[in-house]
């Protein structure tokens, strides 16, 4: 499922800082963030083994793409993969809004799927989407300030998505004016297993149980189908002069393991 959140341009150290949680199934074959690609342009980035592509990447240049699904009740049989959605941006040279109105025109052919695509060269940050069903898919441009993306509309008022944004907040106040610990984040913010009262659970037309197992930051949930959960915490730091880190923290063969690649925007 995933969980995103991030503050845009309106840090006075951070041009971004994005935390984001990967939610799948433990058996789902994975690759921990690396270089990868062909030719000129590689991306840095997990990726999915079984349908080759990602919930987060970037690159060199500048360009960031990422991911969430959105909850609902029935999938549609032989959908494309969304993890391909990433990729035709972080893999072309046309700006985030030619790209995005490409995939709002494909858009039908997905699951529901949340997609935030940026240029941090031209500070342009685009929000597409293909739900609700039945209705012409969504673009909209980015706003500065902070933003939560759980599995629903961008900023949608989940009880999760809320928690995320509120100590997000505090913590950002905390630090005042200065660079963000991405350690500290991790353990403080996306580790958080709080599920939301039962009664505050969205109307999703999922299983109850389903939605309640969802509801927390972290979440970790048996089914018939094995371990489905939190598999991976992503922080991508950029400041403003270029200088970018990623930080992940991810699980492999049941054990939990981190690692930092730096690079510079150029």
């Amino acid at each position: 499922m995933c969980i995103a959140a991030w503050i845009w341009q309106a840090h006075p150290v951070h041009q971004l800082l994005l935390l984001l949680n990967r939610d799948e199934f433990h058996s789902r074959p994975t690759k921990a963030v690396g270089w990868w690609g062909e030719g000129s342009q590689k991306i840095l980035g997990g990726r999915d083994v079984l349908g080759g592509g990602t919930w987060m990447g970037c690159t060199k240049d500048g360009r960031l793409a990422f991911l969430t699904n959105v909850l609902e009740p029935d999938a549609m049989p032989g959908a494309r993969t969304r993890g391909d959605l990433p990729l035709r941006f972080l893999q072309s040279n046309k700006s985030p809004l030619e790209v995005a109105t490409e995939v709002a025109e494909e858009a039908d052919e997905y699951n529901g799927f949340n997609l935030i695509l940026a240029d941090l060269t031209t500070n342009i940050m685009v929000y597409v989407s293909n739900r609700p069903k039945g209705q012409p898919a969504t673009i909209q441009l980015v706003p500065p300030g902070l933003h939560v993306l759980s599995n629903a509309r961008l900023d949608s008022p989940w009880q999760k998505a809320i928690r995320l944004g509120k100590n997000f907040r505090e913590l950002l106040r905390e630090h005042g004016d200065d660079e963000v610990e991405v350690k500290d984040i991790v353990e403080r913010l996306m580790t958080d297993t709080t599920k939301a009262d039962k009664d505050r659970l969205p109307n999703t037309g999922c299983d109850p149980n389903w939605e309640h197992g969802l509801s927390s930051i972290f979440i970790e949930v048996q089914t018939d189908q094995g371990l489905y959960g939190t598999r991976s915490t992503a922080v991508l730091s950029v400041n403003y002069d270029g200088e970018a880190s990623l930080y992940e923290k991810y699980l492999e063969s049941g054990i939990w393991k981190d690692h930092t690649v730096n690079y510079q925007i150029e």
